[in-house]
């Protein structure tokens, strides 16, 4: 108790350096520790800015601009490497792995910001690795010029460096988008950026279109991504709109490649960007192994100076487009690039579309556009003022010489020029400074020429400080001249076929089955030969049977549930069973959602037939079956069918039939299925069948001769129109039928 009670006294500095442990809440810990460093990840390091560069790229790039390698000569990567440590302080490799990337020679990049020389590596390949950064050689490309033309014009704001040694740009006055010209993959604490390449001349298209009109439609002038390995995108005008509006979202990319008929081989010159030649050949190796590629004799990297190549050989009589179609299947020869948008504006992670980057993108150019004329018209006014003060000189030039010569210290020469001619002092250091060869009248005119076209370039910066048409007409021309400058042809082309390719059907052997559905949702598949020789059906306690139906083992299953989806499954995919077995667990066997319950389950050969359901509220919807027909083996479809009234029963029918229906009432109403139309969309809440007033549908029926106990109600429940009240009559349900027949 004394110890407790010296700790709680004793100052927390002093309990921390002598080694007593203290008790924290997590929270607190994680707070003071863990956020920091967050927060230094995602804002420092890990996501790129509105200028398109994240802080090892801008240190980098600034660097070199200031070492004189946008217009100088190459010089050694190590060089470079050292002299970036003045900025970055991250070590020597990360720095040289972060030049690779940028450099021409890597070809990560869609327009690169570096002129290499040597061996860079290459993006597309796992294994070839860049040389060390002294044998290779770099410099800027000319595009950086727009990066950095401005620089020195007080057009963004400086830093000091980790060290406080020299000052570093906060951003680059980039006088293009370039946050979409070049791609950006980014890795945070708790988040991630993935930002893909656009084609310059449409980003420059694009971008002036919005500042014209902000209506503008983004996919008629950005048509789609555009990826430095070229390739196909599986052109998806939706997938993309949804990407270019909210900043997420992914489409595919395949593989470009040409057959060779003379030496029957397929030669892959352009994968996608998300994939490496090793790992495209390792899964086709996989692939042969499991015996799903069996056309395939040869598989190799046959890459050289002359750029990418996979070449594979295949056997005699193979359709190699056949076969290509199945590798876009199987392997990464077609491969998913997954956006994620992520930016960071005024030091806040943001998540945006493509329209919204292009306006943070145009507010940020405005704001570097007006600093530059800030910065010209205030020169420009200082010159101005000097040029004025000089005129003065002009008035009397014997009398400046007499007044400087007869000063007898240096240190009045300024004051007696301010008293002498009434100026300031920077109007008199500027004219004491001036060279006695250029104390003439012809030297004072040609100076003082100057003012006139000093005031109207004053006037003319001062208009277009004020006008935001004047500047917005700046930053299009500018967007132009870049998009003139720089373009490149699109190296990334469309592929019009954006249907899936459906996949292949496996053999499946086929032969009669009797399929068996439970109440509780066991499934069993029993070869007519074993249910003859089997005995009573095993089932748990209080389950029944609720569906038995002959069919065949390549049947199509669809389980319906009670959150309205639908299941989907084959009868190939069970085993054989007994009855002496329960059976498979649906829920457990296709991953039910927790707490998720089938209802019913609808055998299939074809999707010709139409499904009838039934709701409490008596509305009916008929759907054809075919609606539940997908080209890709998907195995949970959502919204199957309308949830907005408990479903009563499904029925799948071949053609239109009677049912009879009953409701809590006590009545019973005959309708055929001919007089309601089909609807293709699943989820259809249908029409109303049966009028009801404070009463629910009870239960749905085939109807079936007998059912109804008089032959003379039988009319007066049949429905000629919809809906209809049905009446009271006596009736006998279709399984107390069956067992007196």
């Amino acid at each position: 108790m004394k110890k407790q009670k010296q700790l709680k006294n004793t100052p927390k500095a002093y309990i921390e350096s002598a080694g007593i442990v203290i008790e924290k809440p997590v929270t607190e810990t994680i707070e003071e520790n863990y956020m920091p460093y967050a927060m230094s990840v995602i804002v420092s390091r890990a996501l790129p800015e509105i200028d398109g560069f994240k802080p090892s790229h801008r240190k980098l790039l600034y660097t070199m601009y200031k070492m004189g390698l946008l217009s100088g000569s190459r010089t050694k990567s190590a060089n470079i490497v050292g002299q970036t440590m003045r900025l970055n302080p991250h070590g020597d490799l990360a720095i040289y792995e972060t030049m690779v990337r940028l450099a021409r020679g890597n070809e990560a990049l869609l327009h690169p910001y570096i002129d290499s020389k040597g061996n860079f590596g290459k993006t597309y390949s796992r294994d070839m690795a860049y040389a060390a950064s002294r044998y290779t050689e770099a410099k800027l490309e000319p595009l950086c010029k727009e990066l950095f033309d401005e620089i020195d014009r007080d057009t963004v704001d400086f830093v000091p460096n980790y060290d406080n040694s020299t000052n570093e740009p906060v951003l680059l006055p980039v006088k293009f988008p370039s946050v979409l010209v070049n791609s950006n993959i980014g890795i945070a604490v708790s988040m991630a950026s993935n930002i893909c390449s656009f084609n310059l001349a449409e980003v420059c298209e694009t971008a002036i279109s919005l500042l014209k009109d902000p209506e503008h439609d983004i996919i008629s002038t950005l048509k789609a991504p555009d990826f430095s390995g070229g390739g196909y995108i599986v052109y998806d005008e939706g997938a993309l709109r949804e990407i270019y509006r909210t900043g997420r979202g992914s489409f595919k990319v395949r593989a470009k490649y040409n057959y060779d008929s003379a030496n029957n081989v397929i030669e892959v010159t352009e994968i996608p960007p998300t994939t490496t030649i090793e790992a495209v050949i390792d899964k086709i190796v996989e692939q042969i192994k499991a015996g799903k590629i069996k056309e395939i004799n040869d598989v190799r990297d046959e890459t050289d100076l002359s750029g990418l190549k996979i070449a594979i050989d295949l056997k005699r009589g193979t359709d190699y487009d056949a076969l290509m179609k199945k590798l876009f299947r199987l392997t990464p020869l077609q491969d998913s690039f997954s956006c994620n948008f992520n930016v960071l504006i005024a030091g806040t992670p943001q998540v945006l579309g493509v329209g919204e980057i292009l306006r943070e993108w145009a507010a940020f150019r405005t704001e570097c556009v007006k600093r530059r004329i800030f910065f010209e018209l205030n020169k420009k006014k200082e010159r101005l003022h000097l040029l004025r003060g000089l005129q003065k000189i002009l008035l009397d030039i014997d009398k400046a010489i007499k007044l400087i010569r007869e000063t007898r210290e240096e240190s009045e020469v300024v004051p007696n020029l301010m008293i002498g001619f009434g100026i300031d002092e920077l109007q008199a250091e500027y004219v004491a400074e001036i060279k006695l060869r250029h104390i003439n009248r012809e030297y004072i005119l040609k100076r003082t020429e100057e003012i006139e076209n000093l005031e109207k370039d004053i006037t003319a910066l001062q208009e277009t400080l004020e006008s935001k048409s004047k500047v917005k007409a700046i930053i299009i021309s500018e967007l132009k001249e870049a998009a003139k400058k720089y373009a490149v042809p699109r190296k990334t082309l469309f592929v019009f076929s954006a249907e899936e390719e459906a996949e292949e059907e496996p053999d499946i052997p086929d032969y009669p089955v009797n399929i068996f559905f439970t109440k509780e949702g066991y499934f069993k598949k029993i070869t007519p030969l074993s249910l003859r020789m089997s005995g009573e059906q095993k089932l748990k306690e209080q389950d029944y049977i609720t569906l038995h139906e002959e069919s065949v083992n390549r049947a199509e299953l669809l389980f319906f549930t009670d959150a309205g989806q639908t299941y989907k499954s084959r009868a190939s995919d069970f085993e054989d069973t007994k009855t002496s077995v329960m059976g498979d667990f649906i829920p457990s066997k296709l991953d039910f959602e927790d707490g998720e319950k089938p209802l019913t389950l609808i055998t299939t050969l074809d999707y010709s037939e139409t499904l009838i359901l039934f709701f409490e509220n008596g509305k009916c919807a008929k759907v054809p079956l075919s609606s539940f027909e997908t080209k890709t083996k998907r195995k949970k479809l959502q919204n199957a069918f309308n949830t907005s009234s408990p479903l009563v029963g499904i029925f799948k029918v071949s053609e239109d039939i009677d049912f009879i229906l009953s409701s809590s009432a006590g009545k019973s109403l005959i309708f055929n299925t001919a007089l309601i139309l089909p609807k293709a969309a699943r989820d259809t809440q249908g029409v109303q069948v049966m009028r009801l007033t404070k009463a629910y549908l009870k239960k749905a029926e085939i109807y079936a001769v007998g059912m109804v106990k008089k032959s003379a109600d039988i009319a007066e429940i049949t429905a000629k129109t919809l809906p209809a009240a049905g009446k009271a009559v006596k009736t006998v349900d279709s399984l107390q039928l069956t067992i007196d027949s």
